[in-house]
């Protein structure tokens, strides 16, 4: 395995207070603390943190994101910062996905559909090769590394070491090869195929965008060399190169029909508990379709649903978890979970989406009981696989400031790390940011006029009388008047505007409203897709609308500079879409302006509001004083405005494959029995608040607005 040291390449030198934060975080993880948190404003350069982090600590590292468009801005920094070192991507590999599902009211049934990127699946491929022969990797993941992949000893067991000289029979060879899951195509030549001309076997890596051509003479390899898939030029002729299977899911034939036995006592076992039911049909429908897959495993090695047999293919117990990215793995690995205040959440969600969707089809005979068992991780799972973790946040929630004290209490057992001139705690923070930009100022002001005299006893009940305040006599009949009146003051600068509302209704609304006065706006949420949404971004800073107005305006894609405020109406709804975290972050993006300010129109303030004011004040006043203290001029951030688009999330449509099973069952609410009633309701508030966690705002106020609807029923 090579060993090669990470080497970090960086125009830049740590700078503000990211020294203070990566010496502790990287003493943190030489003295073995399990759990750290960086708490990271925005634009403090945390990926550049991250990366300080790892060539310090030179161990192989998994960065998790909550989306694969995320995740794809982190590998490109990733790539930027270790160009001589083994960067990977690993993403779920669908440009489209039907999950199998099966909807009992309707009795109908959803068979897989799914289309495939080869781009992706190459990258995953080469992601898992990387970790089985190299210590200086980094993946960069989506939450699909807590998937169920092929087990890691398969495939290293099933892969080739092509070494010249060695005697190897091509016969032999060709067929190690399509137990590698290669297809043979003397005409076409494209990746995971291979090809034969006489003594000459070339094979298309399913890893790379290379073929490897290895001439025999008799029973021995006489020369090996790496093509050009395409053209055919020869780029290097090693004297040894490793072979791996072209897919994840591979499995020796021989052991694969050793369990051809097990399944069928599965299978009998789970008809006659049908049939003892009288539930013939379900009884029927298993036989017919194990039966079938049974037959094309015995035939060819492989099935259309060769995942839903992998318990049976790893020989684990029922129940157990499947093999996943994390397996493979070495013993000392380090993970940051970027954007952890909404990857943790989705991480404990993914199991409970799963269950429900597979338990209709084991319980009315589409698959055997063993298709439970490919599944994602559970959450307690996952953590008992991870080595050492560090969240990544500027929002962290309570679990994971928690989980850091504590692990670092029990870690360090009176070997104190020095932090701040105090004992370490686990918890670092990095607030000052290499522009010298200071977080925004936040201004309250009153909904409506006739609650102005609440509105100024709640500043003074709260300490806000410093805060900027207008007159009463300038104070218009509504929020959105008086917006209306500070609008074309930013516009008049050059510099655009983004609104935040409750309902997707009022967004279109106001934004109507905008339109009639001659103000350039656009809305944004989820009902339009994400090549629209991009293209609105993208105009919104060149200028094409100066107002964007949405529900949930904290999407990744949401990097605005030349955004310098941020409108809140109904600031003091509490709830998810204001709670302490939907609003800090929310105040986040006007810090990349010189001129970035926040206006929360609100009758009271909530705990929210003050929790997300003191905080946004505290880190103002930090980054203010450090401004002074080393004579730093604050600029507003200059960015590229990109032409790219960003293609659609698979697991976006997933999320959304379970919103609708959600709309089906709410259709059918009225003559369900009690029972199931009570449980389709946890069901909806268990998604919801998923989805809140997430900071999916609109989403979850969808869910909301369904769970209000059927109580009422």
């Amino acid at each position: 395995m090579k060993t090669k040291a990470f080497d970090l390449h960086s125009p830049y030198e740590a700078s503000g207070d990211q020294p203070l934060a990566i010496q502790a975080l990287t003493e943190g993880v030489l003295k073995g603390i399990k759990h750290q948190t960086l708490l990271g404003a925005t634009g403090t350069g945390k990926t550049f943190a991250m990366a300080k982090i790892i060539a310090n600590v030179q161990k192989p590292t998994l960065v998790l994101a909550h989306n694969k468009t995320l995740a794809a801005q982190l590998f490109s920094e990733f790539r930027e910062f270790f160009p001589n070192n083994a960067v990977e991507y690993f993403v779920s590999y669908y440009d489209y996905y039907q999950p199998e599902a099966y909807i009992p009211r309707r009795d109908l049934f959803i068979e897989k559909d799914s289309d495939i990127n080869e781009t992706i699946e190459r990258y995953r491929n080469a992601a898992t090769q990387a970790l089985l022969t190299r210590k200086d990797v980094i993946i960069v993941s989506s939450v699909s590394c807590i998937y169920g992949l092929g087990n890691p000893e398969d495939y290293t067991a099933l892969s080739r070491h092509l070494k010249v000289g060695d005697k190897y029979e091509r016969n032999k060879f060709i067929r190690h090869l399509i137990d590698m899951q290669y297809e043979r195509s003397d005409f076409e030549f494209y990746t995971g195929n291979f090809r034969v001309r006489g003594d000459v076997v070339d094979v298309h890596l399913a890893s790379e965008e290379l073929a490897v051509r290895a001439e025999f003479f008799g029973d021995t390899i006489e020369k090996l060399t790496l093509i050009n898939p395409v053209s055919g030029e020869i780029i290097d002729a090693p004297a040894e190169y490793p072979i791996f299977p072209a897919k994840q899911f591979v499995t020796p034939f021989e052991r694969l029909k050793t369990i051809f036995p097990t399944i069928r006592q599965d299978l009998d076992k789970e008809v006659a508990a049908f049939e003892k039911g009288g539930r013939n049909i379900e009884a029927a429908r298993l036989k017919q379709r194990v039966s079938f897959d049974l037959e094309m495993l015995e035939e060819t090695g492989y099935s259309k649903g060769i995942e839903n047999y992998s318990r049976y293919v790893d020989r684990r117990a029922p129940g157990s978890a499947p093999s996943t990215l994390l397996d493979y793995f070495s013993e000392d690995w380090l993970m940051f979970i970027d954007e952890s205040h909404i990857t943790v959440p989705q991480v404990r969600g993914m199991y409970n989406g799963d269950l429900a969707r597979k338990t209709n089809l084991v319980d009315y005979g589409f698959r055997l009981r063993a298709a439970l068992d490919n599944r994602p991780l559970k959450y307690e799972e996952f953590s008992q696989r991870t080595k050492q973790m560090i969240y990544v946040s500027a929002t962290p929630t309570e679990y994971e400031l928690e989980l850091s004290k504590q692990s670092a209490s029990q870690a360090l057992e009176g070997n104190s790390i020095d932090y701040r001139g105090k004992a370490y705690t686990g918890v670092v923070e990095q607030i000052i940011r290499p522009t010298g930009l200071l977080d925004p100022v936040v201004e309250l002001r009153p909904i409506t006029v006739a609650d102005f005299g609440n509105f100024k006893q709640s500043l003074k009940d709260n300490d806000y009388t410093d805060m900027p305040i207008m007159s009463e006599d300038s104070i218009t009949d509504s929020q959105v008047l008086d917006l209306i009146k500070e609008i074309p003051r930013v516009i008049a600068k050059g510099q655009r505007i983004l609104v935040t509302t409750l309902t997707k209704k009022m967004a279109e609304e106001l934004t109507s409203y905008l339109v009639e006065k001659n103000i350039k706006a656009r809305y944004l949420h989820s009902d339009i897709d994400t090549l629209e949404r991009v293209e609105i971004l993208r105009e919104l800073r060149l200028g094409v609308y100066d107002v964007l107005v949405g529900i949930n305006l904290l999407r990744e894609g949401l990097d605005l500079p030349e955004v310098s405020l941020i409108a809140i109406l109904d600031a003091d709804k509490e709830g998810f879409l204001r709670s302490k975290t939907s609003l800090i972050q929310t105040a986040g993006r006007a810090a990349r302006h010189l001129e970035g300010r926040v206006i929360m129109y609100a009758d009271k303030v909530t705990a929210s509001m003050k929790a997300a004011i003191d905080e946004t004040r505290r880190r103002r006043k930090v980054q203010d004083d450090f401004n002074i203290a080393n004579s730093i001029t604050p600029k507003s951030i200059q960015k590229k405005i990109s032409q790219d688009f960003k293609v659609e999330l698979p697991e976006e449509e997933k999320q959304r494959e379970k919103d609708t099973d959600i709309l089906r069952k709410a259709e059918s609410f009225k003559i369900m029995s009690k029972q199931e009633k009570s449980k389709f309701v946890k069901e909806i508030k268990l998604q919801m608040e998923m989805y809140a966690d997430m900071m999916e705002f609109e989403r979850a106020a969808e869910l909301r607005d369904i769970l209000k609807d059927i109580q009422s029923q």
